[in-house]
């Protein structure tokens, strides 16, 4: 069942006309919103936040499931909002397998730096050629 799915329940409903036999019971199903996953049909999303070197470098990091945690390779050059998919973690539907988890790539750099990371930051902002804001 998905969001928006109508459920039948037959001879679940209020009399019929005239007093008659009851009728079907039609129920429209509404998804409260979950705290980290977002549905979409029968895949799921969540972000997944990197610190600025495991983008860059790649790293291995811990996703949460609805079966439980998980363990998602980061590859190197990753990029915020990049999609990494976990085939058949989604919601489950009938006659298929199920659907997927998408982890969405979120950068996230550090609010405060300590003296030593300020000075890495420095070095490696001189020694780099990337120009994120060129074509």
């Amino acid at each position: 069942v998905t969001d928006g799915s109508r459920i039948r329940l037959n001879g679940k409903g209020g009399e019929g006309m005239g007093g008659g036999p009851p009728g079907d019971l039609y129920l429209r199903v509404k998804l409260e919103p979950h705290p980290r996953f977002r549905v979409d049909g029968h895949d799921l999303q969540i972000d997944v936040p990197l610190a600025p070197w495991e983008a860059a470098l790649g790293a291995t990091v811990a996703v949460d499931t609805l079966d439980g945690t998980v363990n998602l390779k980061i590859p190197p050059g990753s990029q915020s909002g990049q999609k990494l998919r976990l085939r058949g973690k989604g919601l489950p539907r009938n006659g298929e397998g199920p659907g997927d988890l998408f982890a969405r790539v979120k950068i996230v750099v550090p609010g405060t730096l300590s003296p030593e990371e300020e000075e890495l930051f420095s070095k490696m902002a001189k020694v780099s050629n990337f120009k994120p804001r060129q074509s």
